[in-house]
This record gives C-alpha cells, sequence and structure tokens, in this order.
C-alpha cells in the first residue's frame, strides 16, 4: 500500500452481522461508539442488519428481515386488488 494516503483513523473495526453474529474483522474509516473484546484485543464493532452469511442471494434461503412490519402494511393495504 501507499504511504500517507489513508486517513489517520483507517484502523481496524469487527463488522457483526445482526442476523447471525458472525463477526468480521477488517480495516475501515468508520465511526463508532461500540467496541467488543476479541482475541484479546478490543476493537471498535460496527453492526450490520445483513452481510454474504445471511442474505439470501448468497446463501440460497429466503430471509425476510421486517423489523418495522412494513410487509405487514403493504399486504393489508393492496389485498383488495388480490384476485
Amino acid at each position: 500500500m501507499k504511504k500517507d494516503i489513508h486517513p489517520d483513523n483507517y484502523r481496524f473495526v469487527v463488522f457483526q452481522d445482526m442476523g447471525t453474529g458472525e463477526e468480521i474483522l477488517t480495516r475501515s474509516c468508520l465511526e463508532t461508539k461500540d467496541t467488543i473484546e476479541k482475541d484479546g484485543e478490543t476493537y471498535p464493532l460496527f453492526k450490520v442488519e445483513i452481510s454474504a452469511t445471511s442474505h439470501p442471494f448468497y446463501t440460497g434461503k429466503m430471509k425476510l428481515v421486517d423489523s418495522a412490519g412494513r410487509v405487514d402494511k403493504f399486504r393489508n393495504r393492496y389485498a383488495k386488488f388480490k384476485k
């Protein structure tokens, strides 16, 4: 890598998939207040809803993440148009 091209806060960050609990340790500039202990070190933690370990395209399983009930609202609203 070239020197002096990354921001000052470029460091290791843990991305955690909230659906599967999978943790990915990589470098990032993301700002986060949460931290996690991993392998005896403390890292910043960034929580994601969907990653490659839980996305239906990559897993082959249909899984619906609907925390706000938007799908039910849609189905109720357009149920009268269903044949």
